[in-house]
């Protein structure tokens, strides 16, 4: 029997084979982690929806591969079966169900749904009776681009409807969004081996995600950068003081929660800076809870997890979380559900040792916050020039929302909690 790529979610139809588990001649359980697929922004482990034992593998490391396509063929007790097990899906557009006693991670838990288009093409056969192949042949479409909604990705007369409606949708779109708007130059490919040596290579899916999404902010959002310095002299005397009995606790005491609580602090004073732009209702939506993103720099690209309600946690709490947040990530582990809901964000070049840069807003949130590498510099101090570990900020914001008047007293009011942040709030 053949085990095939099963629906991954609504819209989420291919990835690209990062890890084989199992090889040729392996006893496979039912549920047991098979391969690992990447998937825009995250890494998921596909279960075997049958048992048996493995008599070929049909992927490796680096394939892309679409649903329904074969991974890997059982036989049962050492003898072929005549037939494939079904693929474990549902209706269409609903999510994979819970993986039992293996604990393998559902799917649609992981890899965040994005498109509502066209499947990517696949090599099997498209499964759909003689009458549905008539229809198709009519009416002129092809069956392999086609969501099948029925066990084993069978294709009804429901899916052909569903799939024309998509196509309508689609080219309706293009119009209604560019009426009016200069038309954009087609892409040019160009030959860049005529003038020397070159190497290639391919955009993973989620240096694929970034690009869009970035490239949707810029074309969407009006942005303008408020630049100011924070002292952080006094966050650098607190986190030295307690940073040993934070790893007493098993905690590495960083800048960055004391950064997150006086960010919350001043975002309850400026609440439009937590905000979104419903464009369709022509409404602000001001958020009354705090979910803060946090952009951490990976090997495949920018990955920004959330943390949750950063007002009613600890500076211990938030620094447990964040470590555990930015290893999920550096690991592609985090969950599609750990990418949203975000109402802010922080992007910190300090580490790394850049400066002042202009941090492109997270859509659908209206701010963010750059932080470049804190430096000792003069500066005055009643009346003295004195040393002081100077960081720059960057306060990039939707200015379709937001004033630069009310840019200029978020920030003026950040450095204020920065400079002034309270030793109670890290003690544990």
């Amino acid at each position: 029997m053949d085990v095939k790529l099963p629906k991954l979610g609504e819209g989420a139809d291919s990835g690209v084979v990062v890890n084989v588990f199992v090889k040729e001649g392996d006893a496979v359980a039912k549920g047991q982690a098979i391969i690992e697929l990447e998937n825009e922004k995250a890494v998921a482990s596909i279960p075997s929806t049958a048992a048996g034992v493995v008599a070929k593998i049909h992927v490796k490391p680096g394939d892309k591969i679409s649903i329904g396509q074969r991974l890997i063929s059982l036989n049962e007790s050492g003898k072929p079966s005549g037939e494939a097990a079904p693929v474990a899906v549902g209706r269409a557009g609903s999510p994979l169900p819970a993986v039992g006693a293996h604990g393998v991670a559902r799917p649609t838990e992981i890899i965040e749904a994005e498109n509502e288009g066209e499947p990517a093409a696949s090599t099997a056969a498209p499964v759909a009776s003689p009458s549905v192949r008539r229809v198709a042949r009519e009416l002129g479409i092809d069956l392999s681009k086609v969501r099948g909604s029925e066990p084993g990705g069978r294709i009804v007369i429901g899916d052909v409807r569903a799939y024309i409606q998509r196509l309508i949708k689609a080219a309706a779109k293009p119009a209604a969004s560019t009426a009016g708007a200069p038309a954009r130059p087609a892409a040019e490919q160009i030959d860049f081996s005529q003038w020397g040596p070159v190497a290639q290579k391919p955009l993973t899916p989620l240096r694929q995600v970034i690009a869009r999404r970035m490239s949707e902010s810029w074309n969407a959002v009006p942005r303008v950068t408020q630049f100011d310095e924070a002292d952080f002299t006094p966050l650098n005397v607190l986190r030295k003081k307690f940073a040993p009995k934070y790893e007493k606790k098993g905690v590495r005491l960083t800048l960055t929660p004391l950064v997150l609580k006086a960010l919350v602090e001043t975002l309850k004073k400026h609440p439009i800076f937590n905000s979104s732009l419903d464009e369709v209702a022509s409404e602000v939506v001001i958020k009354n809870y705090f979910h803060i993103g946090i952009a951490v720099d990976t090997e495949q690209g920018l990955i920004v997890p959330v943390i949750r309600d950063v007002d009613k946690k600890s500076v211990l709490d938030l620094s447990k979380e964040l470590e555990q947040l930015a290893q999920k990530a550096r690991d592609r582990k985090v969950s599609g559900d750990e990418l949203k809901g975000g109402t802010f964000t922080i992007s910190n070049q300090g580490a790394i040792g850049g400066a002042h840069f202009t941090p492109i807003v997270n859509k659908p949130e209206v701010a963010i916050l750059g932080l470049g590498r804190g430096a000792m510099k003069p500066v005055a101090r009643d009346g003295k020039v004195v040393v002081r570990m100077m960081t720059p900020l960057a306060l990039s914001y939707d200015h379709r929302v937001i004033d630069g008047a009310e840019a200029a007293r978020f920030i003026v009011d950040l450095v204020a909690a920065l400079q002034d942040f309270k030793e109670a709030a890290v003690k544990i």
